[in-house]
């Protein structure tokens, strides 16, 4: 690894501290993709195949882990055992990483976790062990670097946070998981839309507007230069941007978010 530039040598270093790969594995990966470090992570933890993999999905240990989280009274992991896991995993339980463990492991309605969603997500990620699964942690967050990997999360949020039954989702839930979210991309009119809600809105999401907003907000640049007022974007974010001239937050020109 010596004959490597020192971008390669920490990219390696970065990967096996991650993986828990070799060095042999580390290098052969990320060779093969280019040295891009995100995609390495995928082609790695895609391929049950390698031994680092099948060694580290006992279904025993699984199984006992889910026994130390799992509700006295029904067969699920609740609100409790999540902090629980949470607390042993040195994570905050309002951390977006457990919302991308949920996606993981499939999960119906949030603060829950079936057996089946447990074992299959864990097995998914080649955890057995609370040590294994801290160690992934760093990796289960890097998904939502990747932009496809952020669509699918964001779109699974929406079923995952409402209530059971519901087809639309509670405002202020809807608030909280898009600052969550956004926080991730660092989207500037975020504040503007959750304010605009509340003072507009005050009522549920629905599903369309929830997936548009995703598009709104990674397709139109902040000043809203490339907003067409003609597009099919729900009546919502129509409002939002009559909104944003009214309240003088971005120009009648538009071109400049004040």
């Amino acid at each position: 690894m010596n004959k490597l530039g020192k971008g390669h040598r920490d990219k390696v270093q970065q990967f096996m501290s991650i993986t828990g790969a070799s060095e042999k594995v580390a290098l052969q990966v990320l060779k093969s993709i280019d040295w891009h470090l995100e995609g390495a992570f995928d082609v790695f933890y895609s391929q049950p195949t390698q031994p680092q993999r099948q060694s580290s999905t006992d279904s025993k240990h699984i199984e006992k882990l889910y026994n130390r989280y799992k509700d006295p009274y029904t067969d699920m992991i609740m609100a409790d055992g999540i902090s629980n896991l949470c607390n042993d995993l040195m994570v905050d339980p309002q951390d977006i990483v457990m919302l991308v463990v949920s996606w993981y492991m499939k999960a119906a309605t949030m603060c829950e976790y079936s057996k089946q969603e447990f074992v299959d997500g864990l097995q998914s990620l080649g955890i057995d062990s609370l040590e294994k699964f801290r160690e992934r942690l760093p990796y289960i967050r890097s998904e939502l670097s990747d932009n496809q990997r952020f669509k699918e999360i964001y779109i699974f949020a929406f079923n995952w946070a409402k209530e059971k039954g519901q087809k639309s989702l509670a405002l202020d839930t809807a608030i909280g998981m898009w600052q969550l979210l956004f926080a991730e991309k660092k989207w500037p009119l975020i504040d503007h839309w959750c304010q605009f809600l509340q003072v507009k809105h005050n009522k549920a999401i629905s599903r369309d507007t929830w997936s548009q907003l995703l598009e709104f907000a990674t397709g139109v640049d902040p000043g809203l230069t490339n907003y067409d007022a003609e597009g099919a974007w729900p009546y919502l974010i129509d409002e939002f941007v009559e909104y944003l001239t009214e309240n003088a937050v971005i120009r009648k020109d538009r071109g400049k978010t004040l």
